[in-house]
């Protein structure tokens, strides 16, 4: 029952927010063709619910000439290819606004567990034991409120699943709110790598962004 709720409130919500952010998009847009070539937006494939595909938005970070294809983590130097815009974003998360036309077609909500990457088979695969695979991927959730990027993968997967477990307006509020101060105290942000957690264990990095041209 909640899920159709929820999906309501993501509707009214993210078109309230591209009504309202609408300015904030064109400085943002201008802002990026002005400082490196290339396209202001780029698509990643994503697990979606019931582990379908969709492509997920953000703003492009990073140089049309960083290696093809290649995670953010796998790069020798990353820092390298990532745009002086491109920090600014990252560093404020303001590279995931995009993700509100996903979250208003209907790939993805508000709050929920982060998509995965298509090929972060072992994510799904946990995911799967706590049931994190069958509601809406999330702009944010659980996981991303307690830790982000340095959380390993069994641990990030269990969060997922405590969110599943527990799902309802008031976690989501409580998510929500819990993002604002996360983001604006930069927590669990592992630029280049996988954080101190667990450094081999998870691709999550690629989400940053992978480059293609």
């Amino acid at each position: 029952m909640y899920l159709k709720i929820k999906r309501l409130i993501d509707i009214v919500l993210s078109l309230i927010g591209l009504m309202i952010l609408s300015p904030i998009f064109l400085i943002l847009i201008t802002a990026i063709k002005l400082d490196s070539k290339g396209p202001v937006l780029f698509k990643q494939k994503r697990i979606g619910i019931h582990k379908r595909y969709f492509n997920m938005l953000k703003f492009r970070t990073m140089r049309i000439d960083t290696p093809k294809d290649t995670p953010t983590h796998l790069l020798k130097n990353p820092e390298q290819y990532i745009t002086r815009m491109g920090k600014f974003l990252r560093k404020t998360s303001l590279d995931e606004l995009p993700q509100i036309w996903n979250i208003f077609v209907g790939q993805m909500s508000i709050i929920g567990p982060r998509p995965a990457l298509w090929n972060q088979y072992d994510l799904i695969e946990e995911r799967d034991t706590y049931g994190a695979n069958n509601v809406p991927p999330g702009l944010t959730g659980w996981a991303q409120i307690n830790g982000r990027d340095e959380l390993p993968i069994n641990v990030k997967a269990k969060l997922d699943g405590e969110y599943v477990e527990k799902m309802s307006l008031f976690m989501d509020v409580k998510c929500f709110f819990g993002t604002l101060v996360s983001v604006a105290k930069s927590d669990g942000v592992a630029e280049g790598g996988t954080g101190n957690q667990e450094v081999a264990s998870t691709k999550e990095q690629a989400s940053k962004e992978t480059v293609s041209k």
